[in-house]
């Protein structure tokens, strides 16, 4: 039988015997990933390179990047990486505890981990996997794991101490000093100044936010421009706690606002030494990740009395003399407002005896009046918009002395003592104001979002109140900087860059990026612009003229580290300049012949 069978079947040789050889797995492929990934960075940081996309288009772009990016990477990893699939949900596993963890564990808002952390993750992942290409895939799964895991704990070792108005974070190790930190070491060596008495408004002074009309306008001064031979010398410069308003100044009084710990302080300093002369306290604290903890608004003097709006809605009249209560109010439960993403910043307006705040409340309290003397309830409330950070402005439009008041809704006029609405101009758009109208002459004014200014004719007669846009123009986009008007142009920032354009048409006629997001000041008796830039802080004169960006002299302010939003402010023959960390004096020397704005 063995014999037959051999026979049907005889046995084949050795080398026509079939071995079994496993089929090697694809390399990963990579291609998909490196393209989101090379896509978000674009997406990311090509409108700060040109510089010509205003702040909330930067944010957006920084914000909605990666989180589309994140979106690709993942599609891309489950479903076309090649890679196998008990790998790519251990991937997948390794970057959700990772961001859980940190999201969990680190001192970064939820919000700032999407703009700043999660472009590292998604950018080590593929980067990982792009330069180990000559190691098996066992060490580069393992290794992958632990680079996102890792990247993502490193998070926990990073505070973020706000950003600059190019959306730049300013990164430091999470047990490094806070500002708040550094002014409290620094506190003792401040000295101690008496009381002032009989405070009252003198044609030197600065009662308020960029001065007595809100327009950035120092009149009554010439100064010696020749700051690059002969810089303004430093007569005081000490801490001070976190704030961004700016000073108002009357005589030897100086206010300001800081946040000190748990208080929010209405601070009163001596002007000609620095030394504190009183401080009142609420117990109140605001902070967020963009600018970091601090009062937004600028304190205002009138009649004897400080007016002062903190940054969750405690709105204070203190005896300017000795920071004495005169009454205080809650604008939130007075308006029923929520406190905005980044803090009340409307600095009160004193008119007719009545005290003007943007407040945002529903239902026609977007703006609340009080009585200037006694407080108590709201003496009228106006306006339906719920988003501002622009301050109530003074007009005098068509004759009429108004109150102006821009929020998303566009912008409204209100009688001053009564609140009545004069008339509006509706500009709606999805983005918070900060800048104030700027007022050209008796009828026309302008008006900007961050994506535009507009010129606005206002006419007033028999039939009642008219609004038309004259012009509108994309070459002056302010994102929070105000800007000064000098013979026919109006000076001011285009996101990060400042800019002149001429009143007549919206046209621009020079541009410079040497400032960043600062602040301008116009010393009109001379025609000569003080900019103040963001970061590193430097004090520069321009002249006022349409040709060319033409700068007399600079000098520095403060250290390269610190940004410099708040306004700038010129009196009694001194400069006052203060951050989020620092407040300075320099005194000013008068303009002789040889040193005349040339």
């Amino acid at each position: 039988m063995s014999d037959i069978t051999s026979q049907v079947q005889p046995a084949l040789p050795d080398a026509a015997v079939a071995t079994y050889r496993p089929v090697a797995a694809p390399p990963p492929r990579l291609w998909p990933g490196i393209a989101v990934v090379v896509l978000m960075l674009l997406v990311v940081w090509v409108p700060g390179w040109l510089g010509a996309s205003s702040f909330f288009t930067r944010f957006l772009c920084m914000f909605w990047g990666p989180i589309a990016a994140t979106a690709g990477v993942a599609v891309w990893w489950l479903f076309f990486s090649r890679v196998r699939w008990r790998d790519r949900l251990l991937g997948l596993a390794a970057f959700a505890v990772g961001a859980g963890a940190t999201a969990a564990l680190s001192a970064f808002p939820f919000m700032a981990l999407i703009v700043y952390a999660l472009p590292v993750v998604l950018t080590a992942w593929v980067l990982w996997l792009v330069v180990t290409a000559f190691l098996p895939w066992p060490v580069r799964s393992v290794g992958l794991m632990a680079v996102l895991l890792l990247t993502w704990l490193a998070y926990t070792c990073i505070r973020l101490d706000g950003l600059d108005g190019s959306m730049n974070g300013k990164l430091v190790w999470r047990w490094s000093q806070t500002a708040e930190d550094r002014y409290f070491a620094a506190r003792g060596l401040i000295g101690k100044a008496p009381a002032a008495s009989g405070l009252t408004l003198g044609p030197a002074d600065w009662p308020g936010f960029r001065g007595p009309e809100r327009d950035g306008r120092r009149t009554g001064v010439r100064i010696a421009t020749d700051w690059n031979q002969n810089p303004p010398k430093e007569v005081w410069r000490h801490r001070v706690g976190p704030g961004w308003g700016s000073f108002a100044v009357v005589g030897r009084a100086l206010f300001t606002q800081e946040q000190r710990g748990p208080k929010e302080s209405v601070v009163c300093y001596d002007a000609d030494t620095g030394n504190e002369v009183w401080v009142h306290d609420d117990d109140a604290r605001f902070e967020e990740p963009l600018a970091g903890p601090g009062p937004r608004a600028t304190p205002t003097f009138h009649d004897g009395q400080l007016y002062a709006l903190g940054a969750r809605g405690r709105l204070n009249c203190l005896d300017a003399a000795t920071g004495a209560v005169v009454w205080t109010r809650d604008i939130v439960a007075d308006s029923g407002a929520a406190v905005p993403m980044w803090g009340f910043a409307s600095s009160p307006l004193v008119r007719d005896g009545v005290v003007t705040v943007i407040a945002g409340g529903p239902g026609g309290k977007s703006v609340l009046g009080y009585d200037a003397a006694k407080g108590g309830p709201p003496a009228w409330t106006a306006g339906d918009g719920t988003m501002s950070y622009s301050s109530p402005h003074p007009a005098k439009l068509g004759g009429v002395e108004q109150v102006l008041c821009l929020t998303e809704k566009g912008l409204t006029a209100l009688d001053p003592a009564k609140g009545d609405v004069l008339w509006k101009y509706d500009w709606p758009q999805a983005m918070h104001r900060v800048v104030q109208p700027t007022v050209l002459d008796d009828s026309d004014l302008l008006v900007s979002s961050w994506q535009e200014t507009r010129r606005i004719h206002v006419r007033h007669d028999k039939d009642g109140w008219a609004t038309e846009e004259v012009w509108t123009s994309a070459s002056l986009k302010p994102n929070f900087n105000d800007m000064v008007i000098h013979d026919g142009c109006a000076y001011g920032f285009d996101a990060d860059s400042f800019v002149c354009v001429r009143l007549e048409d919206g046209r621009r006629t020079w541009r410079t990026k040497a400032y960043g997001s600062g602040q301008v000041l116009l010393l009109a008796d001379q025609g000569v612009l003080l900019v103040q830039s963001e970061k590193p802080c430097v004090a520069a004169l321009v002249q006022a003229t349409p040709e060319a960006c033409k700068e007399l002299g600079r000098f520095p302010a403060f250290a390269a580290d610190e940004k410099t939003w708040n306004h700038p402010v010129v009196a009694h023959g001194k400069l006052f300049v203060r951050n989020g960390e620092e407040a300075a004096c320099f005194q000013l020397t008068e303009e002789t012949g040889a040193s005349a704005g040339k």
